[in-house]
């Protein structure tokens, strides 16, 4: 079976090729930090444009595979761009070239007063190709490399400066993602043994002849692997203390993209290698609890980077929920909620920055009056704030709603129950979305108990005609118009959601009815062929 014709094949490598080839380019220019950075939005907004076609065309057309290097299956590296895959990539590119800007506009990268910022930009990519292999890979095993080169590229970013809370927080990080990654190897060596294959397709068909014990332990390895990487309740205690120590163009990043690929990870394989159902009250379970206790720790916060962490924990609840129900609207509610929790987290995360460099801190013990100080500030936290806590006629209610009524849908008791518990859960949302928005921009700065201490600085001026930077904590005050138009731009993508909710959950729609049809999948990569032996590309 040939590929179908068009650019679908030829665009497929190119998330994963542009940002390697950029990053190759940065570090030939890594004297030169403004062709560095030239180079880099030129990539990233290439990216955006590719992934749209991607989607648009796939949409059109169908799923498609690439055997890249003309290898048959399953010897060669498989790429699948399916409808969810090219959603997520088309997202997440958008949030990678939004938050590159943001950074760019910050005039800091590496997190320190005199710190190198050469390496920044090749690793920015190198997280780019990473979070766009994985989001193609048609293996087990390139689904592993693409984690690895994402990874790798995260534990350089997230401990940049070298600061103590960083160095600590990076040690937390590398320690649970490496503890993770041994249990995915774990996982893809009891899948290879029991099929001798690890080409997704290849597993959908011969994972039905293995004994149920075997193919249950394998379903539970993976579970485990990918619920650390998507900080799903029991195993997000690492999330809230690793983000938030980042430079706010990595912490925004990290919220935004790096747990939903974790979350992908779990909609492919439950969707095309165990849709039995044998786990679906476990996800249903696991979904509400991290609902909940990720949001009761939010509410315990009195940092706002801290609240946004455990909110991020919490609204992860939701995308498992549309998982566990296994029916096409829970799936295409997830899908959804996905695409819409990526925008508005990191849109947040990128206001916090914002906030840290109006006021010269996050904590709401010390900040006060900035609706005031920063009308423009106000708005830019409101709209995403509001967005996350569900209220109409926002694509979080939208998304939240869809999934109401696949739990509806279901209507088992277990799923009446994440029903009320997802009400709850947006509920208690606005409550630390109102606290946050009374304490920090509605009440006067000398009402905060330690307004005192957050007194602006004068602007430090470092040398900007070396490769040194700004630092935003020695530099409160001062909100570049790069920064502020880059997330006024993805604040406006996130609005978009809301304004295109009808043909954004067509697609989602579709992307649920392929998934709840493996042999959409199978027959992409497969063809003819019943095993995948022989079939050609």
């Amino acid at each position: 079976m040939s590929l179908s014709p068009g650019l679908l094949p030829i665009l497929a490598p190119l998330p994963v090729l542009v940002p390697l080839l950029g990053a190759a380019a940065t570090l030939v220019f890594g004297r030169r930090p403004r062709t560095q950075s030239a180079i880099s939005l030129g990539a990233l907004a290439c990216v955006v444009v590719i992934c749209g076609l991607l989607l648009f065309l796939v949409d059109r057309d169908g799923t498609t595979a690439l055997q890249v290097g003309h290898w048959e299956t399953p010897i060669g590296i498989t790429l699948v761009v399916d409808r969810l895959s090219a959603a997520m990539l088309l997202v997440s590119s958008i949030v990678l070239l939004s938050v590159s800007l943001y950074g760019a506009g910050q005039n800091i990268r590496d997190g320190g007063v005199r710190q190198p910022t050469s390496i920044y930009r090749p690793t920015y990519l190198v997280l780019t190709a990473g979070v766009s292999m994985a989001f193609l890979a048609g293996d087990l095993f390139n689904l592993f490399v693409g984690f690895e080169i994402l990874l790798a590229a995260s534990f350089v970013l997230l401990t940049v400066g070298a600061t103590a809370e960083r160095i600590r927080a990076g040690v937390s990080y590398v320690m649970v993602s490496t503890v993770s990654s041994l249990i995915f190897l774990t996982g893809i060596g009891l899948a290879y043994a029991a099929t001798g294959t690890l080409n997704l397709a290849q597993l959908a068909i011969r994972i039905g002849a293995v004994p149920e014990g075997t193919r249950t332990a394998i379903y539970a390895v993976l579970l485990v692997a990918f619920g650390v990487k998507a900080a799903v309740f029991p195993l997000s205690n690492w999330l809230p203390d690793s983000y938030p120590t980042a430079p706010a163009p990595v912490t925004a990043v990290f919220a935004g993209l790096l747990t939903k690929v974790g979350v992908y990870a779990i909609i492919r394989t439950h969707s095309l290698l165990f849709p039995a159902g044998g786990f679906d009250s476990v996800l249903l379970v696991c979904g509400l609890l991290t609902m909940l206790v990720g949001i009761l720790g939010a509410i315990a916060q009195s940092d706002i980077r801290r609240l946004l962490s455990f909110t991020l924990v919490s609204h992860i609840g939701y995308m498992v929920f549309g998982v566990g129900l296994a029916n096409t609207a829970g799936l295409s509610g997830a899908v959804f909620y996905v695409a819409h929790h990526i925008l508005v987290q990191t849109s947040l995360f990128l206001v916090v920055g914002l906030i840290e460099r109006q006021a010269g801190s996050t904590s709401l013990r010390r900040l006060g009056g900035l609706a005031a100080a920063s009308p423009l500030l106000a708005v830019l936290f409101l709209i995403p704030a509001l967005n996350l806590g569900g209220i109409p006629p926002f694509s979080g209610f939208i998304g939240k709603v869809a999934l109401l009524q696949a739990g509806a849908e279901q209507g088992s008791a277990l799923a009446w129950v994440l029903v009320g518990g997802s009400v709850l859960t947006s509920l208690l949302t606005l409550y630390a979305i109102a606290r946050v928005w009374s304490k920090a921009f509605w009440r006067p700065r000398s009402e905060a108990p330690e307004g005192h201490l957050t007194a602006a600085k004068p602007p430090t001026l470092i040398e900007d005609s070396t490769d040194v930077l700004y630092d935003e904590r020695t530099d409160p005050g001062r909100m570049p118009l790069l920064m502020v138009v880059s997330t006024a731009a993805l604040v406006a993508v996130g609005l978009s959601l809301t304004v295109l909710a009808g043909p954004i959950l067509g697609i989602t729609d579709r992307a649920a009815v392929d998934l709840r049809d493996p042999g959409v999948y199978i027959g992409a990569v497969l063809g003819d062929s019943p095993d995948g032996l022989g079939a050609s590309r």
